[in-house]
């Protein structure tokens, strides 16, 4: 270790050194900043779990993980402790056991490196290692936050600082972006779209050249090896002008694309904001979404792109997490399933789509290309089964959200397969 060691403090590509890590103690390495932003990982032998590659598609840990780490108090150990922490694993998110030792610099915790052990545990020399080549990797976090990509030009560097990091004010922004000569957008939103795997790479700079040609409204791109990033403008004085321009430039690009070509994409829109100092935060939210869409996979054009419209969307994977801790099921569910099962009829899906039009029994038939007589049969065979009460909102938003989990995540609809089958055989 005494020689890679050596390699590692003389490198100044924090890329390199996470490389040398992971081949040195053969595991899979991120290195992520004190926000839990991704700034590298390895191309690792062992291939990442669930978690890491989400973190690896949204460029920063996903929320609901962050939450779950919160929650074992784990999160809170990184704050106040120093000393490399071992995390068990968490199954059912896909969060292998893994190593976690702070980078620190100057006495301030920059970041974060976590390996992966997958099979194997690292040894007490290896975790010493670590804790000794760290303080490296946080000099190196330093200086990038410092330096930026050189490749880019001032105005590029500046924006991804305004999207990646925080900043104490508004002045700070302009000041900045003064000397930089960036135009600054009165009103704005942010877009992502981001891809799954490089080499889907040319698609996205496809994407990126759409978007070059688009001339309707003013906007400012970036890419990354997975990501586009748009900042949206909108009319300074007209509410809402950003989020509405953000929709035709989707459009746009649908529009362009085929079928196959658009939907390989995860799309995002933050909130509209005026502040720049809000810029981070509509960059996060649009990221949220797409994390969200990748979680639950959903179908084309249901679940909302907008964070604004995410609305229950937003808490089904911890719901997701709780449910499966906790071995819940809705025994309303069950017994409908069950039904279904049996008699081959389509009880589970009509209540879906009747909650998804506000009861209301025209728009529901039409979208189930049913009779409205057919409909009434089924939802009296759906009350005569359950105690679910239509008149209670409470009960109807429960029931919809343990809906959208099952009808979005396969694992979740076969866990209730699995509990509707015990069901059946308890009352032979």
């Amino acid at each position: 270790m005494i020689n890679v060691k050596e390699q590692i403090l003389e490198a100044t590509d924090i890329h390199k050194v996470t490389e040398i890590i992971s081949i040195a103690i053969n595991k899979p390495v991120i290195i992520e900043n004190k926000n839990f932003e991704l700034i590298s990982y390895s191309t690792a032998s062992e291939s990442f779990d669930q978690t890491q590659q989400k973190t690896i598609l949204y460029k920063k840990c996903p929320v609901f993980i962050i939450d779950r780490l919160k929650k074992e108090g784990i999160v809170q150990q990184l704050e106040s402790n120093e000393a490399p922490i071992r995390i068990a694993p968490i199954e059912e998110i896909g969060f292998y056991q893994r190593i976690v030792v702070k980078a620190i610099y100057e006495e301030r915790t920059m970041g974060y490196v976590w390996v992966q052990e997958t099979n194997t545990l690292l040894s007490d020399e290896e975790v010493t290692f670590l804790t000794e080549i760290t303080p490296h990797i946080g000099q190196l976090i330093h200086k990038s936050y410092r330096k930026g990509q050189e490749h880019e030009g001032k105005q590029e560097k500046l924006l991804w600082n305004v999207l990646l990091h925080e900043y104490e004010s508004e002045n700070q922004i302009r000041r900045k972006a003064q000397v930089a000569s960036l135009p600054l957008p009165d009103r704005f939103s942010v877009l992502v779209m981001s891809i799954a795997e490089p080499a889907q790479e040319p698609l996205l700079n496809e994407v990126v050249e759409l978007l070059s040609r688009f001339k309707r409204h003013k906007l400012q791109v970036l890419k990354t090896d997975l990501q586009v990033v748009a900042v949206i403008s909108g009319t300074k004085d007209r509410k809402g002008s950003a989020i509405e321009n953000s929709r035709e430039l989707v459009e746009y690009v649908k529009s362009a694309l085929t079928h196959e070509e658009f939907y390989s994409f995860l799309i995002g829109i933050g909130k509209e904001y005026v502040e720049l100092i809000d810029m981070r935060k509509s960059f996060l939210e649009a990221l949220e979404v797409i994390e969200t869409a990748d979680f639950i996979g959903p179908r084309p054009d249901v679940m909302p792109r907008e964070f604004s419209k995410l609305g229950v969307y937003r808490y089904l994977a911890a719901l997701y997490e709780k449910n499966n801790t906790e071995h819940y099921y809705n025994q309303n569910l069950l017994n409908l399933m069950e039904k279904d099962s049996v008699s081959h009829s389509s009880l589970l899906k009509t209540l879906e789509v009747y909650l998804s039009n506000n009861g209301k029994g025209k728009h529901t038939a039409a979208e189930l290309f049913i009779h409205p007589n057919t409909l009434n049969y089924r939802m009296k065979q759906i009350q005569d089964l359950t105690d679910i009460d239509f008149e209670d909102f409470n009960m109807k938003s429960h029931i919809y959200i343990e809906l959208l989990l099952l009808n979005n995540i396969p694992s979740y609809y076969n866990r209730y397969l699995a509990a509707v089958e015990e069901q059946k055989g308890a009352t032979k």
